[in-house]
């Protein structure tokens, strides 16, 4: 009935009353008053540029002098019968093999878990749609070994260590070399001429794996492996700490044999075969030398390229 405040919904709640509170004006003018001017960009924690900042700091005071590690790369997979085999026989480190169920009465299989089971690597069950997800769909063969992930140092510890050893230091850096194989080649060639430890970027580079582990026939266990965010500013790093920057190019200004400054401390620099050096890395180098070539061929990989440039400079060394 209308006007009975007694009924449902009619009472209105205390407070709840539209319009003009007591006190309002104060209010008002609180809200007309300025809260001062814009912080910077880099000041607002949550803003694009002060994150940058914030990374920028934390590079340049807690850049490391020694062979620190810096953070591991994502675990990697061997997959497939043989592949597990070799990896397993060429001692590639690893955290544990996984094989599907029914797989076990396959020779490979178990001799597999044969070496595993003597290596101290756990060996689990799994089933095929997991191997499928952990592969990415590749032909797993029902067995696939977990790579551990590699440590990668900074580009300051490979000078840390030749100084530890008393040496001049001599450095291997790979540009645009995106293949594995050719990655495990160069650490094998590292390890017989006495490099300190091989240079990579962080992108558009092949990284540490199992592929590579195998290729360099154990001598990835003997020289490290240093990442760099930016290597043209890793090299001119390099440069300032006294290095000799050498780039190997098709178009060198020099004969590779002809290192005059391959007693001193030096770094080397390998591009790749199709693409050779990236032109910021091209400048960022003191010289760039070629192989001279007899015949129709017009090039080298990087591995076997990698491996002739590193005799001239051992055999200036022992000079």
């Amino acid at each position: 009935m209308p006007g009975n405040s007694k009924r449902k919904g009619a009472v209105r709640k205390p407070g709840s009353k539209k319009g003009a509170t007591v006190g309002s004006g104060g209010q008002g003018r609180r809200a007309l008053e300025g809260k001062g001017p814009t912080p910077k960009a880099v000041d607002r924690p949550y803003h694009p540029a002060a994150k940058r900042k914030a990374a920028s700091d934390r590079r340049s005071q807690g850049r490391p002098h020694g062979p620190s590690k810096v953070r591991k790369a994502a675990a990697d997979y061997v997959a497939g019968r043989n592949a597990v085999l070799e990896a397993l026989r060429a001692a590639v480190p690893a955290q544990r093999l996984e094989v599907a169920g029914g797989m076990a009465t396959d020779d490979r299989v178990r001799e597999a878990a044969k070496l595993a089971a003597a290596a101290g690597l756990a060996i689990t069950q799994v089933t095929k749609a997991e191997l499928d997800q952990r592969t990415n769909g590749a032909n797993h063969q029902g067995v696939a070994l977990r790579v551990a992930p590699y440590e990668y140092l900074e580009p300051a510890g490979l000078l840390h260590l030749a100084e530890e050893a008393a040496q001049q230091p001599l450095i291997v850096a790979l540009d645009q070399v995106t293949d594995p194989h050719n990655l495990g080649a160069v650490l094998r060639s590292a390890a017989a001429f006495g490099a300190h430890g091989v240079l990579i970027p962080l992108r558009r580079s092949a990284q540490m794996g199992a592929t590579a582990w195998k290729v360099s026939a154990g001598a990835a266990a003997r020289v490290p492996v240093a990442r760099a965010t930016n290597l043209v500013r890793a090299l001119e790093e390099y440069k300032q700490a006294g290095l000799f920057v050498v780039g190997l190019d098709a178009e060198g200004a020099a004969d590779a044999a002809g290192i005059d400054l391959a007693a001193g401390p030096v770094v080397v620099v390998i591009g790749s075969e199709g693409k050779g050096l990236a032109r910021l890395t091209r400048q960022a180098c003191d010289l760039t030398v070629s192989i001279p070539m007899d015949g129709a061929t017009e090039s080298l990989n990087a591995a076997v390229a990698g491996g002739i440039v590193l005799y001239e400079v051992a055999k200036q060394r022992r000079k």
